[in-house]
């Protein structure tokens, strides 16, 4: 008889829930410029359903959208950011890589 093995999903989506939440100011914003958590709002310049990570060297901003967050190979990106600078910090996603390789991911997962 065999064994079934305890799906990951559970813990993985309230991982990214704490990414998105943590990280990428996402959230309604009030009149008053913050969110509904009281803290800023997401820059003007990050559509809905986007949000910003910092790549390389020299952090180049890019916009990507939410939907990223379900590719595997964005995930396995996101795991090496906690690992190398966590999430506990008010700066937006930073990922450890370099620029050239990101917009080739960019390419394949767009």
């Amino acid at each position: 008889m065999a064994m079934r093995r305890k799906s990951n999903k559970l813990p993985q989506v309230a991982a990214i829930k704490q990414i998105l939440k943590k990280c990428s100011g996402l959230g309604k914003r009030s009149s008053n410029g913050y969110n509904n958590n009281g803290g800023p709002g997401p820059p003007e310049d990050v559509p809905k359903g986007h949000f910003a990570v910092y790549v390389g060297e020299n952090r180049s901003r890019y916009i990507v959208p939410i939907s990223w967050l379900a590719h595997p190979k964005f995930q396995s990106l996101l795991r090496r950011a906690e690992e190398e600078y966590g999430f506990g910090h008010d700066m937006g996603i930073t990922i450890p890589c370099e620029e050239v390789v990101f917009q080739s991911l960019a390419s394949m997962i767009s």
